[in-house]
């Protein structure tokens, strides 16, 4: 066995003759433990929290989102759009032409997004499985007024019936360059009925209108099958990565091809800096505690001034002593992160199950009724480390301490 390690245990474990000694490394480790548990159970929180924001927006977003660097809208060939579907791995793909819209219902008026796509749609985005009222339909190549909308949409219009009152959608005119007014109105208009309420659970997208294609690319007078983007679902047996590539390498270079994460890049970034920033100031926390550490350490190399300078007697180096008390600190603070884990795991797991700390509170409504948890080894890993560091850290003072005790053999 490593011999710092032996003397270590050894002094772990082995009364003090000094009470205080015993009662400050219990108090130094209980800390560490419960600092450690707090560490895991607030990474965990933010997993949870991170995950179910990822599963609500999931349902909206496509695997592969392929739009045009400058610009807002451009035009693809049939024999382009043929090739991209023969990609190994694009299980689907849809056009989509969005732009802001003003949304008029039964006098009341809202600005939001509508959203075109076409007969493809669902097969990209299952988009049925938000639906709250009504059903997913855009009507057929007869009749296509009918539309799909939020339930931001819904409530600031308050939408009652379905099918049976239009909103009228008014969007400014391409080119129009004269103020609005009543003799002129520069605007179009058009007549759509809403079959069906979607949510996602999210304001900006439950902010939007889904219409069929054709009846938003007349309304923005585009008359070559323009579209802002490409929706794209791909295989998830396959690698994704490849699979961009290989559109990145068809459509060109004045295109861009995002995946899931990219499309909310800013979204998972904040999330992240908001997840370890909490991760610091706990850890401060752990800091603070690590001074009982230093405490205790340094009253056992009082304690053991006479032990030490025996050890030195009988050949031990001040490299070795060091060693000793930096393996102490090591000790304790490995013993209390290997509680406070346990303890979080136990916490985490309960949570899951049961639900015990409620978001519900009297007068409001949530879309869950307890805070989400999900654990991460990496996440584990990284508490490990840092409280392992932290102690370790804790005890260099009083390690370097104890290798400045001389021998007890005088030397000539």
């Amino acid at each position: 066995m490593y011999l710092p390690l032996r003397f270590a245990l050894r002094y772990v474990f082995s009364k003090k003759t000094t009470n205080a000694i015993n009662l400050i490394s219990m108090i130094s480790v209980f800390g560490i433990a419960l600092g450690s548990m707090s560490l895991i159970v607030i990474l965990s929180v933010f997993n949870g929290f991170e995950e179910l924001l990822r599963d609500l927006i999931g349902v909206y977003k496509p695997d592969l989102h392929v739009s045009v660097k400058e610009g807002k809208v451009f035009s693809i060939s049939d024999e382009k759009l043929a090739a991209l579907g023969k990609i190994k791995g694009v299980v689907s793909y849809v056009r989509v032409l969005e732009e802001i819209a003003l949304f008029e219902y039964d006098g009341i008026q809202n600005i939001g997004t509508l959203k075109g796509v076409d007969k493809n749609f669902l097969s990209v985005i299952a988009m049925d499985s938000t639906i709250q009222r009504g059903r997913f339909t855009l009507g057929n190549e007869k009749s296509s007024q009918l539309v799909v909308v939020g339930a931001t949409i819904e409530h600031t219009l308050q939408i009652k019936a379905l099918q049976t009152k239009a909103i009228n959608v008014y969007m400014p005119k391409r080119g129009e360059t004269k103020k609005m007014s009543l003799t002129n109105k520069p605007f179009d208009k058009k007549e759509l009925y809403p079959s069906g309420i979607f949510s996602v659970r999210q304001v900006d997208y439950d902010n939007t209108v889904i219409a069929n294609l054709q009846v938003v690319q007349d309304l923005l007078s585009y008359k070559n099958g323009e579209c802002s983007s490409i929706e794209i679902r791909t295989d998830p047996a396959l690698d994704q990565e490849k699979i961009q590539k290989e559109l990145s390498a068809l459509m060109g270079e004045k295109f861009s091809i995002k995946n899931r994460f990219q499309q909310d890049e800013a979204f998972f970034k904040i999330t992240n800096i908001e997840k370890w920033v909490g991760f610091l100031i706990f850890a401060f926390t752990l800091v603070l505690v690590a001074f009982n550490m230093v405490g205790a350490l340094w009253m056992l190399v009082l304690e053991k001034r006479k032990d030490i300078a025996s050890l030195k007697a009988m050949g031990a180096t001040n490299a070795l002593v060091r060693n000793i008390f930096l393996t102490e600190g090591a000790l304790l603070s490995g013993i209390g992160v290997a509680i406070g884990t346990v303890l979080a795991v136990i916490i985490c797991l309960l949570q899951q199950q049961f639900g015990f700390v409620k978001l519900q509170n009297e007068g409001a409504t949530f879309l869950i009724q307890a805070y989400p948890v999900s654990m991460r080894v990496f996440d584990m890993l990284v508490v490990v480390l840092t409280v392992l560091l932290i102690g370790i850290a804790a005890s260099l003072l009083p390690a370097l301490r104890a290798a400045r005790i001389k021998s007890l053999v005088r030397e000539d």
